[in-house]
This record gives structure tokens, sequence and C-alpha cells, in this order.
């Protein structure tokens, strides 16, 4: 099936004198340097994050394992009644920072339509491989699926983004039965070829190589069977967001499975997910809405 696009320009090419010097790829991945006022919003997520927690009460399960290690952690937020079924919430932070208490207010949207939430985190390299960090999320999404009856949607952002759309490929680490339950995957401002990563300071902390990074590449690999895929990224962001998102909703285009692509006018990196705390956000009806 073919992708949905609300805008179908592609980025404009780079001019002939450009092409004469190398790309600064660093500057290429560097959204906070483009976005005024980015140094301060860590402080502000997790402001905001630890106030919702603090106003959940008994609806968060905080701090439950799936597994060895200080980071092997996920938080389970409940709606008011019996769920709908489990929505997995995937932070970013291009696998080297930050964890799931930063995130724990995007719950919101997902939680007020009826269902549970889980946020986990994961190793952070250099001290885990990026395969190693596919896995653990497959086995956190493993152990809050074991507590969450029903359907399994899945969204993550930036190297969140990346994490989920793996867990769809034909390689997926997830047992064929959670396969199965999995309806709706969205990958927002996601990283789906890493090859040019290799290029960038953050290629020696993530140890990527080249067969790493076509290993750990959903952009390709095949799908799995009956894969439901949207992705979504800012119209401002930086031109290889841009790339990487047309691009993965162009090479899935190529199998039977569902996919869409949407860029979010007048949306950066950092406030494209902000509409996941609104129940009734075109965001969060990709995520959780009824067409999956």
């Amino acid at each position: 099936m073919s992708p949905t696009r609300d805008r179908d320009d592609l980025s404009a090419p780079r001019d002939r004198d450009d092409l004469s010097a190398p790309r600064d790829w660093d500057d290429a991945y560097a959204n906070a340097a483009h976005i005024p006022g980015a140094d301060a919003l860590p402080a502000r997520w997790a402001a905001t994050a630890g106030a919702y927690r603090a106003a959940l009460g008994d609806r968060l399960q905080a701090d439950l394992p799936y597994g060895p290690g200080p980071r092997a952690r996920f938080d389970l937020v409940w709606p008011d009644g019996a769920p709908r079924g489990l929505a997995v919430f995937v932070h970013g932070g291009y696998w080297l920072r930050f964890d799931r208490s930063t995130w724990t207010h995007l719950a919101e949207g997902a939680r007020a339509r009826g269902w549970a939430v889980a946020l986990p985190s994961y190793p952070l390299a250099p001290d885990a491989t990026l395969p190693q960090i596919t896995a653990a999320v497959a086995e956190a999404i493993t152990a809050a699926a074991a507590r969450v009856a029903g359907p399994i949607r899945l969204a993550g952002h930036s190297a969140g983004g990346h994490l989920v759309v793996r867990m769809l490929c034909a390689d997926s680490p997830l047992a064929p039965e959670l396969r199965e339950r999995l309806t709706g995957t969205v990958s927002i401002s996601g990283l789906h070829d890493l090859r040019p990563l290799m290029r960038t300071a953050m290629a020696g902390p993530l140890a990527l190589d080249l067969a790493t990074a076509r290993a750990e590449s959903p952009a390709l690999a095949e799908p799995c069977e009956g894969a439901v895929l949207a992705v979504w990224v800012g119209a401002d962001e930086r031109p290889e967001f841009l790339r990487q998102a047309r691009l993965m909703a162009l090479v899935w285009e190529g199998f039977d499975i569902r996919v869409a692509l949407h860029e979010a006018p007048g949306q950066n990196h950092f406030t494209v997910i902000d509409p996941l705390r609104d129940p009734s956000a075109p965001l969060t009806e990709a995520w959780v809405g009824a067409g999956g």
C-alpha cells in the first residue's frame, strides 16, 4: 500500500558548489543547535514529567523490572478503567542519554483514551551496543505485555523511533505471539538508515561499523507480515530527519503493508512529540486510534 503523504516535495538538493565539499554529518543530526532555547528543554521536560507522575497517584506503577541491570526497568501508567490494550513509548536521545522518567507526561493522551502505557528505560551506549539495546527494548515490551492483555501499539521518538520500527522488521526480536498482538507502530522523527551516523562523532560511542549499521537499519530490512507503520516527522526539522522519514516510508511502500507518512506543519524535532499529551491529537490517533 502506498504511504499517505501530507507533503510530497523533497528537501531542496544541495547546489553544485555544495557537492564539491564533504557534508557536515554532525551538524546534520544536531537538533538542539538549530532550535532556540533547546538547552533549557531537558529540565523543563523533567519538571513536567515529575508533576504528572505525582498527580497520577496509584495509577502509576514505577520501576518495574524486565531484566538485570539498573536500567532494565519500566513504568506502567494505568487508565481509569479496564485497559483497551498496551501502548508503549520508547524515548530518544541517540541511544546515549535520557531515561523513561523524563517523558511520563507523554502517556496522557493514550491513557485518557483507555490504554495502559508502558515507558521503558534501556541500557545506553557505550555500555551497550545497538543490537543489545534493540534486544532490551523487546524484553521490556515482553514484560509489559505480560501484565496487560489485548492489542499492543508502539511509539518511539528519534532513537526510540528506530527501536520501535526494529520490532516490525522480519528479524524482530519479539516473539511471534507478541508480533501477532502488535496492531500499530508510530516512528516519530525516527532514524531508519544508520549508515550516515558512521560519519558522526556518535559512531565511536555507538561502536557503529558498517555491518552493525546495516543490520540495525529498518530501512534496509523487510517488514514482518501484516506490519502497520506510521512515519511521523516535524515539517520544520533538520533536512536529514525529513529524508530519514521519507526514506522509511518509500522503502516499505514496496511491501504489502500499511504505511503512512505525516509531516507535521510547524513542528521541530522537540515540539513534534508534545501532542501525545492530547487524547484528540492526530499523533495520538495515529498511535492508539481504532485504525492502528
